[in-house]
């Protein structure tokens, strides 16, 4: 046995596996690959991930940056041993902070870091960040596996991405909104990535298996539901900028309905939401009713069905709403601006009472 051999041996003997970070590269590196996009430059393995911005058509670029982790959905994953959806959450959560600023992701980076390097595991993760990438028009271009014994147990593990965009100068987003502007709602795909340790700890007092049938809906599995992953709307969100109109947009992410839409929202105004515009996602009707938990806490916690809100010109809104129906999205009119009290923005959603009962009411 070589030195080398000897020093590799040790190392693993400490619980780190160079052999299996490797084959992961290896497998990985066609993923990367099927994302590349003009610009896009070397494969894995460098010191660095190199990008040239002059292959893009920019003429004035500002640059936009979002980095993001999907929180403790991952603990569900463990749990399930399902890994193969939350890169897409991953990627969701960074570009889709970009597409609010009206830039265009470019490219994407990832971290994942865990107690002990399960090949088959990496690779699925990888392979749903990869998804991501390809569905935000966005190339993954490098990252970091990180197995860290001691820190991690094994079994466990943490993910961050990393996502950069750009935009012309002049189509920076948010523009000012105004009193009588229109708000248009882009419906979820689910939970997405927020209120998970609220989520978890409702399942668990619920005592309810995962892997069984959901109590609102016994044609699906209940781990299913909860791990939909995080919808991705960077080309929809992009082409409706295009069309004109919009002023701004707001993720909603953690905070709900009621913390995001402010941040893109000036003083002295109000945004104003109806909720018999949209209904709520039956899981979030279930966690209300298991976890006891009234409209406050709904509307704070999680998207209550909203994925993103865009504030559009009240001319424009007809116009936007086609263009996002004909890229897939679920668009409704949930609202409006209207002038408020001095102060920060705040959001008030009218109709609660009747679309969104505390206790749902059993069948």
């Amino acid at each position: 046995m070589t030195q080398e051999e000897r020093g590799g041996d040790a190392y693993a003997k400490a619980g780190v596996d160079i052999a299996a970070g490797n084959a992961l590269v290896r497998r990985i590196g066609p993923l990367a690959m099927a994302t590349a996009r003009p610009g896009t430059m070397g494969g894995l393995g460098g010191f660095g991930a190199v990008f040239d911005l002059a292959a893009e058509d920019f003429t004035d670029p500002l640059l936009v940056a979002a980095t993001d982790g999907v929180g403790t959905k991952l603990l569900l994953a463990e749990a399930l041993g399902r890994h193969d959806t939350l890169g897409i959450d991953l990627v969701a959560m960074c570009v889709n902070d970009l597409v609010v600023q009206g830039a265009e992701p470019l490219f994407f980076l990832d971290y994942l870091a865990t107690g002990k390097l399960e090949v088959e595991a990496a690779t699925a993760l990888v392979t749903g960040i990869a998804k991501g990438c390809t569905l935000a028009n966005c190339a993954l271009i490098g990252g970091e596996t990180a197995e860290m014994p001691g820190v991690y147990a094994p079994g466990r593990f943490d993910l961050a991405g990393f996502a950069l965009g750009a935009v012309e100068r002049h189509d920076l987003l948010p523009r000012r909104v105004e009193a009588g502007d229109r708000i248009i709602g882009l419906a979820s795909s689910g939970l997405h990535s927020n209120g998970y340790s609220l989520v978890r700890r409702i399942v668990a007092d619920a005592g309810v298996d995962l892997t069984a049938p959901a109590p609102f809906d016994g044609s699906l599995e209940l781990g299913r539901v909860l791990l939909e992953p995080t919808r991705i709307y960077v080309r929809s969100c992009r082409a409706a900028i295009r069309q004109g109109g919009v002023k701004a947009l707001a993720h909603i992410t953690g905070g709900g309905l009621v913390e995001n839409p402010p941040r893109v929202v000036p003083d002295g105004l109000r945004v104003r939401l109806d909720a018999g515009k949209w209904p709520l996602p039956p899981v979030m009707r279930w966690l209300a009713e298991a976890g006891g938990l009234d409209h406050a806490t709904l509307a704070r916690t999680f998207n209550c069905g909203l994925g993103m809100l865009l504030f559009v010109e009240s001319e424009a809104a007809d116009a936007i709403l086609e263009i996002l129906a004909g890229q897939g999205e679920t668009a409704l009119l949930v609202g409006a601006v209207e002038a408020g009290p001095a102060g920060p923005a705040a959001v008030v959603i009218e109709g609660v009472e009747t679309a969104w009962p505390a206790v749902a009411p059993r069948s």
